[in-house]
């Protein structure tokens, strides 16, 4: 099973909308093992009312925590652990898609961060950069992290209307592949998702 580990620079990038683009795009599975604030609902069922195809299927969370606050925080609010052994791959034959929560460096507990997941679970990663002022330094630290510490990427998505000159700092330094460029949306919807789905360079998870 073809596996990817959604992540991103920072909280509030995109990882939810762009996990819902490539569930679409690949016709994967989608799971978040780790879910922080579920007042509003979870992040799974959005996904699900975002999808199109009927072969991809929504796995259940492995934690849920109400507080929409750091996973290692919101766990010690429920009197509770996170632990990476208790986090279960579901059973599928279908690419799955994984959400992280977060960016890669939030702390799931006194030990791990949330990338670790990725190679709990041998997946690669996607790296989502949303445009914002600060985003070429965010997006150039997140990657240093992951190369030197010898994580598999798989690429980035950018997410948002890029300027050329932030578009080019950013994959100069890298030299990661862009796996698809989403524009900004005025309405996230399923059609929304489905159109946007084109803009991924399918070409690039042949391999």
């Amino acid at each position: 099973m073809t596996r990817y580990f959604v992540t991103g620079i920072g909280t509030g990038v995109g990882k939810t909308f762009v996990s819902a683009i490539l569930t679409e795009a690949l016709k994967a599975d989608y799971w978040k093992p780790l879910q922080c604030g579920t007042k509003e609902g979870t992040d799974k069922n959005l996904v699900c009312s975002l999808i199109s195809n009927k072969k991809s299927i929504m796995h259940n969370e492995s934690y849920c925590y109400e507080e929409p606050v750091s996973p290692h925080l919101a766990a010690a609010l429920a009197n509770d652990k996170i632990r990476l052994d208790k986090m279960h791959l579901p059973d599928t034959e279908n690419v799955l898609i994984i959400e992280g929560a977060g960016g890669i460096l939030v702390p799931l507990n006194d030990t791990n961060f949330v990338v670790d997941l990725a190679i709990e679970f041998e997946a690669e990663i996607i790296l989502v950069i949303k445009n914002y002022l600060g985003c070429i330094n965010h997006s150039l630290l997140s990657i240093d992290y992951l190369i030197k510490n010898g994580f598999e990427v798989k690429g980035l998505i950018l997410n948002g209307n890029f300027d050329p000159a932030v578009r080019l700092a950013i994959t100069n330094f890298s030299e990661l592949p862009i796996l698809g460029e989403i524009p900004e949306v005025t309405e996230v919807s399923k059609e929304s998702v489905l159109n946007l789905s084109q803009k991924i360079n399918l070409s690039l998870f042949d391999n």
